[in-house]
C-alpha cells in the first residue's frame, strides 16, 4: 500500500511558497500568499531582524561620520537672451537664439561640453588640485591591497612610456572627465533659465568652479561671435578684392568688343530688319514682273499667225500693219519687222528683270548676313554686359556687406546673462547622514528578512503534526515534547515524580491513540522506530512502556537495537544476558528480564554477539519468541535501531501489531522521512502512526505555533505542572 500520493514538502517550504507563489502555481490551494504566514516568520526573527539593523546602523553611521568625505555644492544661474537689443540696425553674421526646444538642449550640452570644461581646468589650474588629479592623490588600502596581490601573483605590469605631449594631453582629459562628473546642468521647465551646480570638497571652490563655468560660457560665446565675424571680414576682403579684379575684366571686354565692332544697338538691328522686309517685298514684285513678262514672252513666242501676235502685242503699229498685210507684202515685212522688235525688247526687259532679281537677291545676302552679324554681335555685347553687372552688384553687395561686418567686430553681445552667481554654501550636500542612516536600517531590516526566509527555505524539518501528516500521508498519534530531565537515566524518574507534567500527558494521549487504534483488538506487540539515530524513539519507547503499567498491564520492553545497546543509557547495571541468549535457549525469559527500580515493566535487554542482527531476527526462533511473549505480557513494546541504518527495524516489524515512527521536531528532514517510507513500502509494510517527537515548547512558540496547538498553548500552563 503507497501512501505517498503526491511530492511531499517541508513545512517551510510550505509557508514559504504560501507566502511567495510560484509563477504558474494553483493559487486556490496552498501555493497563495500567507501573510499571517509571512508576519509570522518576520516576527519569530525580529531579534535577528533587530540585529542586522543595528550592524546595518552602525555600519552607515561609521561610513556617514567617520568615512564619507563632506561634499558642498554651489549653483550659478544663467539665462539665455532671446531678444537683444541692437546698437546698429546692421545684420548680424551669427544670429541670437530662437528659445526653442532643441536650442535650450544644445545649450545645456555645451554647458556639458569638455571643451568649455578643459577651459575652466585651465582657468583654474585644477590639474595641481589632488581632487581633480586623481595621480596627485595618496593610493587607498584597497589599491595598495591589489597592487600587493597583483605582485605577488606576477600580474602587474609597468606602465608604458609617453612622450610628454601625450603624457600631458592624457592628464588634462583626465582632469577634465572627474570635472565632468562632479557638474551638473539644468535647465528650469517651461523656461530660459539654467542652474549650474558644482560639487566639491570645499565650499568655495564649488562656488568658483561654478561661477567660472557660466563666466567662461558666456565669454565663449562672444568668442564664438567675434571669431565667426572675423572670419566673415577675412574671407569678404578677399572676395571683395576678387570681385573688384573680375570687374574690371567684365567692363574691360565690353570696351573692347565696342571698339572692335560696328556700333551695334537694338535700333539698328530694327532698322536692318525693316530694310531686310522691303528688300524681301522688292524682290517679290520684282519677280512677279519678270514672272509675267516671260509669259507674255512665251505666249509670243507660241503665237503662229500674224493676228494672234498682234493680240498677245497688244502694239497699235503692229495693229495697223496688220490691215492689209495679207495683200501687201511691205505691209507684211513691216508686220514681221515691228513684231521682232517686240519681242527683241521683251528679251531685253527679261534680261535686265533677271539682272536686277539677281541684283536683288545679292543685296539681300548681304543684308541678311549683315543682320546675322549684328545680331550675334549685340547678343555677345548683351552677355558681357550682363555679366559685368552683375559683378558689379555682386562687389557692391559683398563691399557693403564687408563694410558692416567691419562696424560689427567691436559691438558683439553674448547670447545669455548671469542671473546670480553661486553663493559658498554652509552645510555639506552629502553624504545625507539621516537618509544614509535611514537606508542602512532599511537594508538591515530587508538583509534580515531575507535571511529569515532563507533559512525558512532551507529549513527540511517538520513543526506541525498537521505539517507532518499532509507529508506523508499517516497519521500523527503521540506530539512528545522535550523532556526536562538532566540525563536519559533521570527521565523515568522524572515520568513517575511528575505525572501531570506536559511531557507525561503526551505519553498518555499516545497510549490512548495507540490502544484505540484498534478498539476490537488493541494491539500487543508495538515496534518503536526513526529513520537515523537520536529522534527520541527509545525514550518514547520507554515512557510508552511506563504508562501502560498504568492501566494495570503487564508490559515488556525488548531492546531490539543490539547493536549500540542503548537502555544501558536509561537503566543502571544492566545484565549481560539478554534477547541473544533467550534466543540461543541459553537462558529462560524470565531469568532473563532485568527489573529496573521504580519502573515497573519488564526489561529485555540487548547483547553484544558475532551473528548478524537482521539474521537473528529473521530466524524461526525470534518468530517463535515473540508468539511465546504474547501469551506472557499484555504488551510487548520492542525498540529497534534505525530504518535507515540497518535493516533490523523492518524485519522486526513482520512480527508486529503496530509500527510508530518516530520523527524528530524541526530536525528529521522529508528527504529523511521520504527514504524510510519507501523503504517500508518497498516490502509491503505499513507504518500505523507517526510520533512527532522531541518538541520543544519555546521553539514551538518562537515559529508561532504556541498559540494553536495543544499542550504548546498559553491555556495548557493551568493543565499541567512540569
Amino acid at each position: 500500500m503507497n501512501h505517498m500520493t503526491e511530492e511531499p514538502r517541508s513545512p517551510s517550504a510550505k509557508i514559504v511558497s504560501r507566502a511567495f507563489p510560484q509563477r504558474g502555481s494553483d493559487t486556490t490551494g496552498e501555493d497563495v500568499i500567507d501573510l499571517s504566514a509571512v508576519f509570522g516568520i518576520l516576527w519569530r526573527g525580529k531579534l535577528l531582524i533587530l540585529a542586522f539593523c543595528v550592524m546595518a546602523v552602525i555600519a552607515g553611521g561609521f561610513y556617514a561620520f567617520m568615512v564619507a568625505t563632506p561634499l558642498y555644492r554651489a549653483t550659478a544661474v544663467v539665462m539665455l537672451e532671446t531678444r537683444q537689443e541692437q546698437i546698429v540696425d546692421l545684420q548680424s553674421v551669427v544670429g541670437g537664439l530662437s528659445g526653442d526646444t532643441s536650442e535650450v538642449n544644445s545649450e545645456v550640452e555645451v554647458l556639458r561640453a569638455r571643451g568649455l570644461l578643459g577651459k575652466v581646468v585651465d582657468e583654474l589650474d585644477l590639474v595641481s588640485d589632488p581632487e581633480f588629479n586623481p595621480t596627485l592623490q595618496p593610493p587607498s588600502p584597497v589599491e595598495r591591497a591589489k597592487d600587493g596581490v597583483k605582485a605577488a601573483l606576477g600580474l602587474s605590469k609597468p606602465p608604458l612610456p609617453l612622450p610628454p605631449e601625450e603624457a600631458t594631453r592624457r592628464l588634462r582629459d583626465s582632469v577634465i572627465s572627474q570635472l565632468l562628473r562632479k557638474i551638473s546642468v539644468r535647465n528650469i521647465p517651461q523656461t530660459l533659465v539654467f542652474g549650474v551646480t558644482a560639487e566639491s570638497e570645499s565650499p568655495e571652490k564649488a562656488a568658483l568652479i561654478a561661477d567660472t563655468i557660466v563666466e567662461l560660457y558666456i565669454v565663449d560665446q562672444v568668442s564664438v561671435k567675434f571669431e565667426a565675424t572675423e572670419q566673415a571680414t577675412t574671407w569678404l576682403s578677399n572676395r571683395v578684392a576678387e570681385l573688384q579684379t573680375e570687374l574690371e575684366k567684365a567692363e574691360g571686354a565690353v570696351k573692347a568688343f565696342n571698339a572692335a565692332t560696328d556700333l551695334v544697338s537694338p535700333e539698328a538691328l530694327a532698322g536692318l530688319e525693316r530694310q531686310m522686309k522691303e528688300m524681301r517685298e522688292r524682290i517679290g514684285s520684282t519677280r512677279e514682273a519678270r514672272d509675267a513678262l516671260k509669259a507674255r514672252y512665251d505666249r509670243l513666242t507660241a503665237a503662229q499667225s500674224r493676228p494672234e501676235q498682234a493680240a498677245l502685242a497688244e502694239d497699235i503699229q503692229l495693229t495697223r500693219d496688220l490691215e492689209g498685210a495679207a495683200e501687201n507684202p511691205d505691209r507684211a515685212r513691216a508686220f514681221d519687222t515691228r513684231f521682232g522688235q517686240i519681242l527683241t525688247r521683251m528679251e531685253m526687259d527679261l534680261v535686265r528683270a533677271d539682272q536686277q532679281l539677281a541684283a536683288l537677291e545679292a543685296s539681300k545676302q548681304d543684308l541678311t548676313a549683315q543682320i546675322e552679324q549684328q545680331g550675334q554681335d549685340l547678343i555677345t555685347l548683351q552677355q558681357l554686359s550682363r555679366e559685368a553687372e552683375a559683378t558689379r552688384l555682386l562687389y557692391e553687395y559683398f563691399l557693403a556687406r564687408l563694410k558692416e561686418t567691419s562696424a560689427q567686430q567691436g559691438i558683439q553681445q553674448p547670447d545669455s546673462r548671469i542671473l546670480s552667481n553661486a553663493v559658498v554654501p554652509l552645510d555639506a550636500s552629502s553624504p545625507k547622514k539621516g537618509l544614509i542612516l535611514m537606508m542602512s536600517a532599511f537594508v538591515g531590516v530587508v538583509a534580515g528578512s531575507a535571511m529569515l526566509f532563507l533559512k525558512e527555505a532551507r529549513s527540511t524539518g517538520f513543526r506541525t503534526a498537521r505539517e507532518l501528516e499532509a507529508h506523508t500521508g499517516y497519521t500523527v498519534m503521540g506530539q512528545i515534547p522535550v523532556i526536562p530531565a538532566k540525563a536519559r537515566s533521570k527521565i523515568l524518574s522524572y515520568l513517575t515524580d511528575k505525572p501531570t507534567s506536559a511531557a507525561a500527558e503526551a505519553v498518555r494521549n499516545l497510549r490512548t491513540s495507540v490502544l484505540l487504534s484498534n478498539v476490537d483488538n488493541p494491539p500487543q506487540v508495538i515496534v518503536s522506530t526513526s529513520s537515523i539515530p537520536g529522534e527520541g524513539k527509545t525514550t518514547n519507547a520507554l515512557a510508552l512502556a511506563h504508562n501502560l503499567l498504568g492501566l494495570g498491564k503487564s508490559v515488556l520492553l525488548v531492546e531490539g537495537d543490539i547493536r549500540r545497546r542503548t537502555l544501558n543509557r536509561y537503566f543502571d547495571r544492566m545484565p549481560e544476558r539478554g534477547i541473544v541468549s533467550v534466543l540461543a535457549g541459553e537462558v529462560a525469559v524470565e531469568d532473563a528480564v532485568y527489573h529496573a527500580p521504580g519502573f515497573g515493566a519488564d526489561v529485555l535487554a540487548g547483547e553484544r554477539t558475532k551473528v548478524n542482527a537482521a539474521d537473528l531476527f529473521a530466524s524461526q526462533r525470534f518468530r517463535d519468541f515473540i508468539k511465546t511473549l504474547r501469551s506472557q505480557y499484555d504488551a510487548i513494546i520492542i525498540d529497534t535501531p534505525p530504518v535507515l541504518v540497518v535493516p533490523d527495524a523492518r524485519i522486526i516489524a513482520r512480527e508486529a501489531d503496530t509500527v510508530l515512527f518516530t520523527v524528530k521536531w524541526d530536525g528529521t528532514s522529508k528527504a529523511q522521512v521520504d527514504e524510510a517510507m519507501r523503504m517500508f513500502h518497498n516490502t509491503n509494510q505499513h507504518v500505523n502512526g507517526l510520533i512527532l517527537s522531541q518538541i520543544s515548547p519555546k521553539g514551538m512558540k518562537r515559529y508561532g505555533y504556541g498559540e494553536r496547538y495543544g499542550a504548546y498553548a498559553g491555556y495548557g500552563d493551568t493543565y499541567y505542572s512540569s
